[in-house]
């Protein structure tokens, strides 16, 4: 199948198109459609070629209407299915599509349609409107079948009529019927009986419609009429008159046979052609048609008809007897005396009686001598530059030879080669050709017509028109470009789509019209804008391709206000011009103040206002907070947008005397910081000549006055330019903001007008407390604007409350208040209450007077007695209270302050419970009343009853205490087992000395150790009973070394007047911990602290890989139960503290996903990324980190400390731990770790790997043509460490030889030196600050300890370190492959990844050219190695901390390269014989009608299809030779039939655009195979002089087959080619007489003699011949020999079956009694081998050989 593209090509060059917009074309030639590329790229060989490839001229070409851009509509969707077959008529689809529901929804059928009108009535209007049309349409429907049924009835009366006149007139003429030949026997008078006006009624044919005589106006008279179909005509006539009177009559005038033959020549000729035809061929067919004698033939009467012809015959001979021979190539063709014409065939003499005809004679002398092939020298798609040719060939159509003279063009365009004859001297012999080159030479590409003259014998000049045409490029482009408005100074871009319709590629140019025409393009084409002020067209030159568009700028920068205008010209490559009116219109600003809502505003007299104002608003007086607005209206008059904003601006106030101005240094702009003043919107676009609605707001803060000035300020306004300037280039383009519009504005601010009534309320009468009192009163607002109110509340004592306490009083409203008065305490009340006005500076006061009383309390008992106590003991009492009044109480008891004054004591022993209580009005309560004995004495005192907010009440109490005694077991507690900070446990006993309960607490350490000891009694207080013996628990922590010989503890008593003493000793001792060092994979070191620390040592090895984490365990251990701190600190590789708080951000993702395990792992590798790259983020290549650096360690505990170390750069790394427990002395931990890896990556260090050398991906080019182009890949190199790295690429060709398996490298100096952009050596520098000028990273990265660690590296020699380097190095390494640049090769060779970031390389795969004996893809493996190179001294070694090696004792970075390379090649799809086969037989030039001619060119196309089964896409170009041509898809790039140029064979005709075929797919190529009559001519070379790729074939049984054989080449790009072998087989006819002479023998003088022959085809190919004449002698002409018929077709001979024959009558007519001899010559059209037959007869004037029949 073909591919896409194809097939879009094909169907865009079939169509036709015509434009309705204002498109490129000025020649009126392009109106019409384009010609198909069929046609186009060839000329018209001739006028019967060109009338079967193109039935139509060019002004009937069939026109389709719609426009090239627009894109086809979809095609609807069907609701039917799409017939299979194409050939089906069936359009049900199309028109359910188009008409859906119309078409496919069931129709209402009539017993449908008559039970809908018998059911009529219903309510529903639609329905009855529905019913209402269904019947109307019946009824048209009815009445349309009654007209069908009546025309049919009409139709069939008439033919009855017909039938019997036919039959009538039958019987009269008494003609039989032939039921063989379906004949109409008579003329039929249908149309006499049928009414014609009827049938156009309907729509109908009529017979007027296909009969051209009009009807007579009387009958003719009847008489005897031969039927047509028992007439003879021509033909038949010649071919069955008998002998004996075929010279007698003529059935058909010569005038009728040239005039049909003139009818079939009209459709043949071509009307560019008509100009060249003589004058008498140009006669209307009613003139040729008049062949019958003149209607006056009285003078036919004068004498009998044989003295008539006896006359005749004696007049013949006399005029015999003066006639001699004339040159016959100087008479007309077809004349008495002319030669044959080969074209027209020859008219048989007119009888004796028959006057000649003049117009038979004209039309003798019309006759064309010779015949142009082409008959229009035709040229299209040309360029300028090539020399185009073509070949006319003219053709002798005569039986003479003749001399011709062709005058050349006239113009400069066309020239006229030399002409190629047949033979020698000029003279082209009958049917032959001879041939003229055109040359055609454009200087432009336009239109270009001439002509050229052929003269010859003939009275009439052949004209060969010569015309030159290309289909011109179409623009879309406007005539009149319009920019529109923009401000004067200013510029405006305007854009235009300029898209090329057409047909053709073209190139414009736009220039002024002023420089019309130019001197040259050059000077005229610019790079920038076309300038003609004020405009600017941009590009000026462009180039567009069809369907393709170009974007037109027109820069517009006006000058003036009035409206501009200028002209452009857009010439093209063509030659043709176009007019191109550039408008636009120049705007000044002009804004309007138009409206202002509200009353006019006028400054009162003497008031100063802005100097600059135009505009004066006054607002009314306002209150604070509220706000007045003005509606502004401002318009645009201009028709621009214009950007503004607005600006407050403090007023420029200045008195002035009348007449008196002001000056602009006078004028201040200073902003309005406290304006009251605003404006909405305040900035925006004023919409071209609309009008903008404003609202100005004045809102004041604050009292007093505001005056401020608001200012519309445009944006980017520019400046106006001086007209005077003529050059774009010289304008200066600047913008400002410009104030256009200044407004006045002022207003104040007064304050709120408030009244309360009444001013003050006083309650009367005296209320209980607590009882809420409500009193009503008003307050009015006297005030402008509403008033936002909010009343204060008082609750101190007395509770004053306003309903409601906020809203809103309007204007010279009024509100009603409620006032709550509750009481608090009783007494008289006077109070103020506040109410707040919003924004008002001072609050409204009411004042308040009232008068409260509270309730009162009753005791049950007047005394309360306890009795005797003893010391600690408790005793309770109860009492009742009452409550006799109305109101709820609120009580509290307590003991008196005088009585415990009086006793000297500071606190009651006296414990009340409830102590205070809630009465409900004329309720009582319970009240125990519980004495504690502390102290022996004699209690009298008094207990107190307050009575909140009422009267107090007094109770008298009495009792009897006495004291116990209490002591210590032992006063004296040791401890042996006692650690400094840990607690200590020991036992002691207290014992009771009396009955009594005693209770007693513990009170805190006494001595000079105090404060370094703490103890805690358990339980520290409780209660001994009489004679109880107390054991307690002690507890001792230290916190000091030092023996423990001054403490004692306090045990207090209560009763007791001193406390007990309890003595404490001790030794403390102190603090010991171990440290233990462990790796993972190493063994445990375990040392004593404090001790030796020398052996203790933490190495995480020597292959740590990069980006990894390597943990090692620390394990304090605490031998002591005392609890102490640690910290962990690293000297120099230290990690930031904070690198395990590191919080890692969540995925936006749901919480149910967060849970899924394959989240939760993609978080914790995320986590530790982040943990690592907090670790490194002080750049200096390693990190250490304990992720415990500080703690506390417990008693007897045993604590791990995970330590962390990673690395982003190799190389070996030194540290120390510092570890710090307690008080103890610091332990100094070695640390060491050596890394190995590449920091270098292709791919983000987003994960971590363990791997020693990270997997860099295989870079895979794919699989590549062999021999191709080379293939290029970016690689991204993304380098993770802090350090600038340098890689030396080398790339190596894997090689596996079992006799080497290492390699010696031996280096002078470095490996790998530095190389400059010169490819020069760099030498190292000296000191390594002049190498880190040159590759250390910038000073932003570098961090203070890099800077420490340059400091180091400066205190070394850099003389010592460069002497420390060898001059010679020898590497032995293994071997792996051998160093190349093909076929892979890195570039640059060598680079720089720059510390934390990346660079880019790029590596090429150049394909290898493959044997062509390899068929299958072969496999190319590689590797490159980057080398690392540190160039900077700080970041290769740092002394005692890091060291750094490189080049090869680093392992580089690898990068693995594959790819594969296969050759270029397609599959073709042959037939079974391995080749392309093509069949046609050498007969298929001979058109159906042989009198059209003989076609000089004829194609055999079949498809070619190549299948791309590879995965690359394959580019290529298709080369072959003639007779073969290759085209894709309708567009052939080989020459078609008809095109009238000649080719050498062989010549090699290609692709002009490779071709392209994707992976899998396939493509349709059309091959054809090109028959024309030079390749028959080859049949008569000799075997030696035959054409390579020629053969003929010939069978025993006379069959004659051409073989052509060519290799169709499939040339790709890679310079491979494909062969695809090509045979073409042509049948050609062989002729073949049954006989090679005949003799005659003796015939009598005068009298014909016949013989019969047989001309048989022994091929499979139809054959067109011609019988040639030979002469009789030299010196008579050879009219005593012929042949009939002259010239024939014979058709091929059939499959198994005989040659097919023809018989051939030959004549001889002697003339005189001498000996004739001749010869005949068969000779075919397509090239065949003629047939000679050799006649002879004598002639005799005996009568004995005389036929018998004649006597």
């Amino acid at each position: 199948m073909e591919t896409k593209k194809a097939k879009e090509r094909r169907s865009s060059e079939s169509e036709t198109y015509e434009y309705e917009r204002v498109t490129w074309a000025p020649n009126p030639i392009l109106a019409l459609s384009r010609i198909p590329e069929s046609i186009k790229n060839s000329s018209l060989p001739s006028s019967h070629a060109y009338s079967e490839s193109f039935p139509y001229g060019f002004a009937t070409r069939p026109r389709r209407g719609g426009s090239l851009a627009l894109p086809p509509h979809p095609e609807p969707q069907l609701l039917r299915l799409r017939p299979s077959s194409l050939l089906t008529q069936d359009i049900s689809h199309l028109l359910t599509s188009v008409f859906r529901n119309l078409y496919s929804a069931e129709v209402i059928g009539e017993e449908m349609s008559a039970s809908l009108i018998k059911a009529r009535g219903s309510d529903d209007a639609r329905h009855e409107e529905f019913v209402d049309q269904l019947q109307q349409i019946r009824e048209l429907h009815k009445q349309r079948l009654d007209e069908v049924k009546m025309l049919e009835r009409h139709i069939l009366q008439a033919q009855a009529r017909a039938l019997a006149e036919t039959e009538r007139s039958m019987n009269q003429a008494g003609v039989h019927v032939l039921e063989a030949l379906r004949l109409p026997p008579v003329k039929t008078v249908f149309r006499w009986c049928v009414d014609s006006e009827l049938l156009r009624k309907h729509h109908l044919i009529s017979p007027e419609d296909y009969y051209n005589d009009t009807l007579p106006f009387c009958p003719a008279p009847k008489g005897t009429s031969v039927p047509e179909c028992s007439k003879l005509r021509f033909r038949c006539e010649k071919n069955f008159t008998p002998k004996g009177v075929q010279g007698k009559k003529l059935a058909v005038p010569f005038r009728e046979k040239l005039a049909a033959f003139g009818d079939e020549f009209d459709y043949t000729m071509d009307s560019l052609e008509w100009d060249s035809i003589p004058k008498g061929k140009q006669r209307t067919k009613d003139t040729v048609k008049k062949t019958r004698p003149p209607k006056n033939k009285n003078w036919m009467k004068h004498l009998h008809v044989p003295q008539r012809e006896l006359e005749r015959l004696l007049l013949a001979r006399m005029e015999s007897r003066n006639h001699f021979l004339r040159n016959p190539r100087f008479f007309p063709p077809n004349t008495p005396h002319g030669g044959k014409s080969l074209i027209f065939p020859p008219v048989k003499p007119a009888l004796m009686g028959d006057p000649p005809s003049p117009e038979l004679e004209q039309s003798y002398m019309d006759a064309p001598v010779f015949l142009a092939k082409p008959s229009i020298g035709f040229f299209t798609d040309y360029e300028i530059g090539p020399v185009y040719e073509m070949v006319i060939s003219l053709q002798n159509t005569t039986s003479a030879s003749r001399y011709l003279r062709v005058l050349p063009p006239s113009t400069p365009h066309f020239a006229l080669g030399l002409g190629m004859f047949p033979g020698k001297g000029g003279m082209v012999a009958p049917g032959m050709t001879c041939q003229y080159t055109i040359q055609f030479i454009p200087d432009c590409l336009g239109d270009f017509d001439d002509f050229i003259l052929v003269e010859t014998q003939s009275p009439h000049t052949l004209l060969i028109p010569l015309q030159a045409r290309r289909p011109p490029p179409v623009l879309t482009l406007s005539p009149v470009l319009d920019c529109g408005y923009c401000l004067i100074g200013g510029v405006k871009i305007t854009r235009f789509i300029c898209k090329n319709v057409g047909f053709s590629t073209g190139k414009f140019c736009i220039m002024p019209k002023k420089s019309w025409p130019p001197p040259s393009f050059r000077a005229v084409a610019t790079t920038g804008f076309v300038e003609q002020p004020p405009f600017g067209v941009m590009p000026s030159v462009f180039e567009l391709a069809p369907g393709f568009a170009v974007l037109v700028e027109v820069l517009f920068l006006p000058v003036s206000l009035e409206k501009a205008e200028q002209t452009f010209i857009i010439v093209c490559d063509n030659c043709q011009v176009k007019e191109l009116v550039i408008t636009g219109t120049g705007q000044l600003i002009a804004l309007d103040l138009i409206y202002i809502s509200g009353e006019k505003s006028q400054p009162d007299p003497g008031e100063l206002t802005d100097l600059t104002a135009q505009h004066f608003i006054r607002f009314k007086p306002e209150n604070l907070r509220s706000t007045a607005r003005k509606q502004l209206i401002i318009r645009n008059a201009t028709h621009v947008e214009l950007a503004f904003h607005w600006q407050i601006m403090k007023p420029n106030l200045q008195p002035l005397m009348p007449g008196e101005t002001y000056s602009m240094d006078s004028i201040k702009y200073h902003p309005d910081r406290e304006t009251a003043f605003s404006i909405m919107p305040e900035k925006g676009v004023l919409c071209p000549h609309t009008d903008q609605e404003f609202v100005l707001s004045f809102s004041p803060s604050k009292l007093g006055s505001f005056h401020s000035v608001l200012q519309m300020v445009l944006e980017e306004v520019p400046e106006p330019l001086n007209s005077e300037v003529k050059n774009l280039e010289d304008y200066t383009y600047s913008v400002d903001d410009v104030i256009v519009l200044e407004v006045e504005v002022k207003g104040s601010a007064e304050p709120f007008q408030v009244l309360l009534e009444p001013y003050a309320l006083i309650i009367p009468g005296e209320n209980y407390i607590g009882i809420n009192v409500k009193k009503d009163f008003k307050m009015w607002n006297n005030s402008k604007s509403p008033i936002s109110y909010t009343w204060g509340k008082i609750s101190h004592c007395h509770i004053i409350e306003v309903e409601p306490c906020t809203g809103v009083i309007e204007p010279n409203e009024v509100g009603d208040f409620e006032l709550n008065f509750t009481g608090g305490v009783p007494g008289p009340a006077s109070q103020d209450l506040l109410c707040e006005i919003r924004d008002s500076p001072s609050p409204v006061v009411l004042h308040i007077e009232a008068a409260f009383k509270g309730p009162a309390l009753v005791i049950n008992v007047s005394a309360l007695q306890f009795g005797l106590l003893r010391l600690g003991q408790k005793v309770t009492n109860c009492i009742q209270i009452q409550n006799v009044s109305q109101l709820s109480a609120v009580w509290h008891m307590r003991e008196s302050p005088i009585c415990l004054e009086e006793r000297h004591d500071d606190a009651s022993p006296f414990n009340i419970e409830p102590s205070s209580g809630y009465l409900h009005p004329l309720g009582e309560c319970q009240v125990t009343v519980t004495l504690e004995a502390l102290c022996c004495q004699r209690l009298q005192t008094v207990l107190e009853l307050e009575v909140e907010k009422g009267t107090w009440s007094y109770l008298p109490v009495y009792a009897e205490v006495q004291e116990p005694h209490v002591y210590l077991q032992s006063s004296q507690v040791e401890f042996s087992n006692l650690y400094v900070g840990v607690p200590t446990k020991s036992t002691i006993t207290l014992v009771n000395g009396t009955l009594l309960f005693t209770r007693f607490h513990w009170g805190k350490l006494l001595g000079h150790q105090a404060d370094s000891c703490t103890a805690t009694v358990s339980p520290k207080r409780g209660l001994l009973g009489p004679g109880e013996e107390c054991q307690l628990n002690l507890e001792l922590t230290t916190h000091t070394k030092e023996e423990l010989t001054d403490l004692a503890l306090p045990c207090h008593v209560s009763g007791m007047k001193k406390p007990l003493a309890l003595g404490i000793s001790g030794k403390p001792q102190g603090l010991h911990v171990t440290i233990t060092v462990s790796v993972k994979g190493s063994d445990i070191s375990t040392k004593r602290w404090p001790g030796d620390l020398e052996e203790l040592h933490l190495d995480f090895g020597l292959t740590v890989p990069l980006r990894t984490q390597v943990n090692g365990q620390l394990i304090l251990t605490n031998c002591s139960p005392v609890q102490t701190s640690f910290t962990l600190n690293f000297e120099y590789f230290g990690s930031p503290p904070n690198s395990l708080t590191t919080n890692t951000s969540l995925p936006d993702l749901p919480p149910a996903l967060l849970k899924t395990s394959r989240i939760r792992e993609h978080l914790a590798k995320q986590e530790q990324l982040d943990f690592m790259e907090s670790m490194l983020s002080p750049g200096k290549g390693a990190a250490f980190f304990p992720h415990t650096s500080k703690g506390t360690l417990g008693a007897y505990q045993k604590l791990s400390i995970n330590i962390t170390g990673c690395a982003n750069m190799w190389g070996e790394y030194w540290d120390n731990l510092i570890c710090q427990v307690g008080d103890l002395p610091p332990a100094v931990i070695p640390v060491h770790m050596a890394v190995v890896g590449c920091p270098i990556s292709s791919r983000r260090a987003t994960s971590y790997t363990a791997d020693k050398f990270q997997k860099e991906p295989v870079i895979r080019f794919g699989t590549q043509v062999s021999g191709g182009a080379t293939v290029m890949r970016k690689l991204r190199l993304n380098n993770s460490s802090p350090c600038d790295i340098r890689l030396d690429w080398v790339t190596y060709v894997p090689e596996e030889k079992e006799d080497k398996l290492v390699d010696l490298l031996v280096f002078y100096g470095p490996p790998f030196p530095l190389w400059d952009q010169a490819g020069n050596e760099v030498t190292y520098p000296e000191t390594p600050e002049s190498s880190s000028l040159l590759w250390s990273p910038s000073p932003s990265s570098v961090s203070d300890s890099s800077h420490a660690a340059t400091s180091l590296v400066e205190t070394h020699s850099s003389a010592s370190n460069r002497a420390a380097e060898p001059i010679i190095s020898v590497i032995l390494q293994g071997h792996e492959g051998v160093p190349s640049n093909l076929p892979y090769y890195v570039s640059p060779k060598q680079v720089v990844v720059p510390a934390g970031g990346n660079c880019t390389i790029c590596i090429s795969f150049t394909p290898m050219v493959l044997s062509p004996h390899i068929q299958q893809k072969v496999k190319c493996t590689g590797y490159a190695l980057g080398f690392m190179s540190l160039d900077n001294e700080v970041e290769r070694e740092i002394p005692g901390r890091m060291r750094r090696l490189q080049d090869f004792a680093v392992g580089p970075l690898r990068l693995d390269l594959h790819g594969h390379v296969r050759r270029a090649q397609l599959s073709v799809e042959l037939d079974s014989s391995g080749n392309l086969e093509f069949w046609c037989q050498a007969s298929d030039l001979i058109p159906e009608q042989p009198c059209s001619g003989v076609l000089s060119e004829l194609l055999t196309t079949r498809h070619l299809k190549l299948i791309n089964t590879t995965e690359i896409p394959q580019y290529f170009q298709l080369l072959v030779s003639r007779p073969f041509f290759v085209s894709q898809g309708q567009a052939s790039q080989g020459h078609r039939a008809g095109s009238g140029q000649e080719q050498e064979y062989g010549e090699t005709v290609s692709e002009v655009m490779p071709l392209e075929l994707h992976p899998q797919e396939n493509m349709l190529v059309d091959v054809s195979f090109s028959l024309s009559l030079e390749l028959l001519s080859y049949q008569r070379l000799p075997l030696d002089q035959m054409l390579p790729g020629v053969d003929i074939q010939q069978s025993t049984s006379g069959e004659k087959e051409m073989v052509f054989t060519q290799d169709l080449l499939l040339a790709f790009t890679n310079q491979t080619t494909q062969v695809v072998p090509l045979r073409a087989t042509v049948a050609v006819p062989e002729l073949q007489l049954s006989s090679s002479w005949v003799d005659f023998g003796t015939c009598f003088v005068n009298q014909q003699a016949a013989r019969e022959i047989y001309l048989m085809n022994l091929s499979g190919c139809r054959s067109y011949w011609a019988v040639l004449m030979g002469q009789q002698s030299a010196t008579e002409e050879a009219k005593e020999f012929g042949v009939s018929p002259g010239s024939g077709l014979l058709e091929a001979r059939p499959t198994n079956a005989p040659p097919t024959s023809i018989t051939l009558q030959v004549f001889f007519t002697p003339r005189s009694n001498e000996l004739y001899e001749s010869t005949m010559v068969v000779e075919g059209m397509m090239g065949e081998k003629s047939c000679a037959l050799r006649l002879r007869g004598q002639g005799s004037y005996d009568e004995t050989f005389m036929e018998p029949k004649q006597l």
